[in-house]
């Protein structure tokens, strides 16, 4: 019996190695956004397999390492197209907080405030985002009521004042958090406020980052590849 089995292991194994053999690495790069910034690679035998396929990295990663602050804040890109020198091209498709990070928020006698906003930048580019905002006590349900309120009318006329692109550096450069801390203090002076996720729902327009923009400190060094689950490494 094992003599049989033999030569069909052996075949086995040989069409795996091909199947590798067929497939073809292709690095990933970031949006404009992002000055471009390499994302890592993946593979597939057609380059029109990786279209749609989704990569996640972290902030700190995306800067090589130059803002370990922003280690808990996860970006998430999915691929739209080969470019012409056989790179592939992505769009920014939203943020979220590591879990930890936002467990570690609320704490005991504490109160967590979350919703769910649907916004629409100047250019037109619609956002969901889940803000969540911590009470160092425990807040009466009228208050939290109006804290919503509040927080919900002051993203979406910030929206309606940036770009697409402007509002992203927003989010992630913390200008967006501290614009809605300010505007609470008159109802309640909250302990923290974080944009908990984000989600895209259009494309942004791939705008080159203003130099000033705190958001937009991304190094021309690209981070260690970051490949995707399941895939073997690229050869050396």
């Amino acid at each position: 019996m094992a003599e049989k089995e033999a030569p069909r292991k052996a075949t086995l194994a040989r069409t795996v190695k091909d199947k590798w053999r067929s497939k073809q690495w292709f690095k990933v790069r970031a949006p404009g956004l992002f000055q471009h910034a390499e994302l890592g690679e993946t593979t597939a035998t057609e380059p029109e397999q990786i279209i749609g396929r989704t990569l996640e990295t972290t902030l700190e990663e995306l800067t090589g390492g130059a803002d370990v602050a922003k280690a808990h804040v996860k970006l998430r890109f999915q691929i739209e197209r080969i470019g012409g020198d056989g790179v592939a091209e992505t769009k920014f498709i939203g943020h979220a907080l590591t879990s930890d990070y936002v467990r570690r928020l609320a704490r005991r006698k504490r109160s967590k405030i979350e919703l769910s906003v649907d916004v629409t930048t100047r250019d037109g580019v619609q956002f969901i985002l889940k803000p969540v905002a911590v009470g160092e006590e425990r807040l009466q349900t009228r208050l939290r009521a109006e804290l919503r309120h509040k927080m919900r009318s002051i993203l979406i006329e910030e929206a309606k004042l940036r770009s697409g692109a402007e509002f992203v550096r927003e989010i992630l450069g913390g200008d967006l958090v501290k614009l809605l801390a300010h505007g609470m203090k008159s109802l309640y002076p909250l302990k923290k406020i974080e944009i908990r996720a984000s989600v895209v729902l259009g494309t942004i327009a791939d705008e080159a980052p203003a130099p000033e923009s705190a958001a937009s400190a991304i190094p021309s060094a690209a981070p260690e590849p970051v490949v995707a689950a399941g895939e073997a490494p690229p050869e050396a």
